[in-house]
């Protein structure tokens, strides 16, 4: 059922995103005649200095709106959604209330529905499990997880030819699509509670021949992986650091916030100085691929998130409509605060407002 989603399909996807180098990768150019929605950015200055001044909040209040009318606002001008999952979907294991009725009218209306994650604690086959599981009848070839984009990117780079093997922080996800590109990896899950001797004269072997270390979402990082991942990253020549997404915050649990993958990857930058290269949002290898495989018109795209950083950023850098949904780890205040420069196209409390009941008053 996967075979729709081989990785041969990376060439495809990351051509664009590696034009300059490695350390750029995934940092992709905004189309000409796209401004992106930055609130008191660039592409803001003119406007606002032509403009009489209005207070920071006050600019965020006029160029955010919370969807009122979906159908004028956003459903006849949508063709293709990508809905990010954790936040979204569902938070920790619980599935938030409403959405298999709300996907479900999309698809009846011809909608079409893509499902980007940036947790790489499972591979696709791994989240298909977990839509199953939550009673959402999603086809394999809709969702798309961190985990493989690492791969795809290892593949696109030939990685397989140098020989190199991969050291893995992180979970069974990453392993999963690394095997099915027949890389040769390690770390991981097999990792888990290992110690150093940190004894005198104590010191930790590192194999040599490793050529890129994967940083993903790991609930058993230890001292460990850290120093392991370090080792080879500044001791190997031309070892690439490679990081799945660098969230602050995740949704283990449907009661609380808990670190993300962002605070494994700080770890592993501050012991080697280096920055990595980041193959999930907002990078563009996946909405590449969709947009030339499918032969989608990203003006007609619309990239639903939880987050600014990561989900509207990526809709925004990569020239697609972008509503922000409260539902996850963005608050209101957040997104109208003063200190935010991240403005989606819309927000609303969830994705179960695209079918809100419009006021009478509300003009169609």
């Amino acid at each position: 059922q996967l075979d729709i989603m081989k990785l041969s399909f990376a060439a495809l996807a990351l051509s664009s995103a590696l034009t300059s180098s490695a350390a750029s990768a995934f940092v992709s150019p905004r189309p000409a005649a796209f401004v992106p929605r930055t609130v008191g950015g660039a592409g803001d200055a003119a406007a606002v200095d032509a403009a009489p001044r209005i207070t920071r909040t006050e600019l965020n209040m006029a160029d955010v709106l919370k969807l009122s009318d979906p159908n004028e606002e956003l459903l006849n001008d949508v063709d293709v959604f990508i809905f990010d999952c954790d936040g979204v979907i569902w938070r920790g294991d619980s599935l938030i209330d409403g959405i298999p009725e709300t996907l479900a009218k999309l698809r009846s209306m011809g909608k079409k529905m893509f499902f980007v994650t940036n947790n790489s604690t499972k591979s696709r086959k791994g989240y298909k499990g977990k839509f199953d599981s939550l009673g959402l009848d999603i086809p394999a070839e809709e969702i798309f997880s961190s985990s493989f984009a690492a791969a795809a990117y290892l593949e696109q780079t030939k990685f397989n030819e140098s020989g190199k093997k991969v050291y893995v922080i992180g979970e069974v996800g990453i392993g999963e699509e690394l095997d099915l590109i027949g890389a040769d990896w390690f770390g991981g899950p097999g990792d888990k509670g290992k110690e150093p001797d940190m004894g005198k004269g104590g010191r930790l072997e590192h194999d040599a021949d490793v050529g890129a270390v994967i940083v993903g979402f790991d609930r058993e990082i230890n001292y460990y992986k850290i120093q392991y991942a370090q080792l080879c990253i500044n001791e190997n020549p031309g070892c690439e650091f490679i990081a799945t997404n660098c969230d602050a915050v995740t949704h283990l649990t449907d009661a609380q916030e808990w670190a993300g993958n962002g605070s494994m990857v700080g770890a592993i930058k501050g012991c080697t100085g280096r920055e990595p290269t980041v193959v999930g949002k907002p990078g563009p290898l996946m909405i590449d691929y969709l947009a030339d495989k499918l032969e989608l018109d990203k003006s007609r795209i619309c990239m639903v998130g939880d987050r600014l950083d990561t989900d509207v950023l990526f809709g925004t850098d990569n020239g697609l409509r972008t509503l922000l949904v409260l539902s996850g780890v963005t608050t209101e205040e957040k997104l109208l605060g003063p200190e935010n420069s991240i403005a989606p196209d819309y927000y609303s409390d969830t994705i179960n407002d695209f079918f809100m009941e419009v006021p009478a008053n509300v003009e169609q």
